[in-house]
């Protein structure tokens, strides 16, 4: 069963969005498994401090190395991948939530503050990862966006497996564009094609259409025509 073990100051943002539709069905059934634990719990001193003032000087505090240890090292790894929530992070996709959701779960440390003291993410070989090239207060919201990317991945989650198959980023190609009823609206018409009842000219024509918005909006995934 995928787990996921969650270091967080906030665990009551858990599980937030992951809680609800399909992903929270899920949940509830036992496919996958998620549990928070308090970072505050491995503070210390009367006040529970986990954080203080970054060497060198400068604005801000730093998680304390001795601190985020500790409540990593109260998680049984069982193979599991330890990721810190950074900015600086590699950029999540579709390969990485591919091959964590084939796995025995993750285990998320949320960034706060100034980030994380460098020796910890050292000692303990964190993978940093980032959900976009924008600075969030923590990392709450893309420990959400994460599990959500790998959690739809599991058997059964979804229901129909095809789903997952030919939507973006599956095979380096961004997903074609999706029409339903009605056939007219505000004048614009579903393609003739889509409705030919020819699956051949069907496949063909969505995978010329994912190929050039690929080519339009994303030239640097390798499924694209200029990058074969």
């Amino acid at each position: 069963m995928f787990a996921a073990s969650i270091i967080t100051l906030f665990p009551e943002s858990f599980p937030g969005t992951l809680g609800v539709s399909l992903i929270g069905k899920a949940l509830r059934e036992g496919t996958w498994s998620l549990e928070t634990v308090q970072l505050r719990d491995f503070g210390l001193g009367p006040h529970k401090n986990v954080d203080d003032t970054p060497a060198g000087g400068g604005a801000g505090m730093v998680l304390r190395a001795d601190v985020a240890a500790a409540a990593i090292d109260s998680i049984p790894r069982n193979g599991r991948p330890l990721i810190y929530l950074s900015p600086r992070g590699k950029q999540l996709n579709q390969a990485m939530a591919q091959e964590w959701a084939a796995g025995p779960g993750v285990i998320l440390l949320c960034g706060r503050f100034e980030g994380l003291d460098e020796r910890v993410i050292e000692a303990r070989g964190m993978q940093e990862v980032a959900i976009g090239e924008a600075v969030l207060a923590g990392g709450e919201a893309a420990a959400l966006v994460l599990l959500e990317a790998c959690v739809r991945l599991l058997p059964g989650v979804l229901g129909n497996a095809a789903s997952t198959v030919e939507e973006s980023f599956s095979d380096g190609l961004l997903e074609h564009p999706q029409y339903t009823r009605p056939r007219e609206w505000e004048g614009r018409t579903i393609p003739d094609v889509l409705m030919s009842g020819d699956h051949a000219k069907v496949e063909a024509w969505r995978r010329a259409q994912r190929e050039t918005i690929t080519a339009q909006r994303r030239p640097d995934l390798k499924g694209t025509r200029s990058g074969d």
